[in-house]
């Protein structure tokens, strides 16, 4: 059965794949990661909107974090998987740019993308520029923005007090046991202060629909969030904002939470309500979450009767594609839900998944 209540509002069932309106429509997504590169690789397919992407800066993990260390760059790597992700030729482009070198002592384990992306930035005078000469490489349809130019390291405070420092170790925890995250912040290397990067604040003013996850919520969404300026912009934004709720929690950053932990936690940080919540309501078969549960991960639930849902409108659909044993959002439908809700079309006027047209 379907999730249906008369609180908070439910609107379950199986949306259509094609957007109800010819008026452009201004789509931003918050994030980072490989959430919003499935994200953005379903949005990248609709008629009519027009997309920006503003990207976290505070990768450190792999190829990515070796560049920013050797060389000093902003990290390439969030802002190369969303070029790819709005590239009619990505699959071509994946093929060939995130193949790593294994010959040259010097380049080995870096990509391709990564370095062509660190090359263009050198050679053009800054990151933002460099993005664009790879984007019109890849004649990508949108646009991608860091959510600052100032290079940062995020750390992250635990419960017991004590401090991680770095993205990567942040997101691999060692060992069986740590505390949980109490909070994260930014800690700038050249200067002072953080400034957000001025064309994020314009994009979230213009934007008609701001789309905040999916992704790891500690390393992925809210190091954006929480650059200076960020907040401020989202609060007074007149866009509809959606929430994409996170298929599966994650060992040492979201260990045992639920969508309402998820949920709270983002609107504790942006300092408004969202307008919309959109869950997968579709359990993975146990041989798919097998080798998740051995990293202790488990299936974000949801409690439909907690009182915090009360007013909030959610949305609750099959969104998942487990091609190859992993768990992810499907690209298509999930586009096409944000499409239908961006376009003021009522997702509800749809057929249910149980047949029928109900709706509370």
């Amino acid at each position: 059965m379907p999730l249906v209540g008369q609180h908070p509002r439910w609107i379950v069932g199986r949306f259509a794949s094609t957007l109800m309106t010819h008026n452009t429509k201004r789509i931003l997504t918050i994030g980072g990661g490989t959430g919003q590169f499935a994200l953005l690789s379903g949005l990248r397919d609709l008629q009519h909107i027009d997309i920006s992407a503003v990207v976290s800066m505070a990768d450190s993990g792999g190829s990515t974090g070796r560049l920013r260390d050797e060389l000093g760059i902003l990290p390439p790597g969030d802002a190369l998987k969303c070029i790819l992700a709005l590239s009619p030729h990505r699959e071509t482009a994946r093929h060939l740019l995130l193949k790593r070198f294994t010959r040259n002592s010097r380049l080995r384990g870096h990509n391709a993308g990564n370095m062509l992306l660190t090359v263009l930035s050198w050679y053009a005078g800054n990151f933002p520029a460099g993005i664009q000469a790879l984007a019109e490489i890849l004649e990508v349809k949108g646009a991608i923005l860091p959510v600052t130019t100032d290079r940062v390291t995020l750390v992250a405070e635990l419960t017991d007090g004590s401090r991680i420092y770095g993205e990567q170790a942040i997101d691999v925890p060692r060992g069986n046991q740590r505390e949980k995250i109490r909070d994260v912040f930014l800690v700038p290397h050249d200067s002072a202060d953080i400034s957000v990067y001025p064309p994020v604040i314009e994009a979230i003013e213009s934007a008609d629909a701001i789309v905040i996850g999916p992704g790891d919520l500690f390393t992925s969404i809210l190091p954006n969030l929480i650059v200076p300026g960020v907040r401020e912009a989202l609060c007074e934004a007149s866009a509809r904002m959606c929430c994409v709720i996170n298929l599966m929690t994650k060992y040492g950053e979201t260990h045992h939470f639920k969508a309402r932990d998820f949920a709270v936690r983002l609107e504790e940080t942006i300092g408004r309500p969202f307008d919309c919540f959109i869950y997968n309501n579709r359990i993975p078969a146990s041989e798919i979450l097998a080798p998740y549960k051995e990293q202790q991960a488990d299936i974000v639930s949801i409690d439909t009767t907690n009182g915090w849902w009360k007013g909030r409108t959610v949305y609750a659909t099959d969104l998942l594609d487990t091609t190859g044993g992993i768990v992810r959002h499907d690209s298509k439908t999930l586009a096409n839900l944000i499409g239908e809700i961006v376009c003021g079309k009522h997702p509800s006027e749809r057929k249910s998944d149980t047949g029928d047209n109900r709706v509370a």
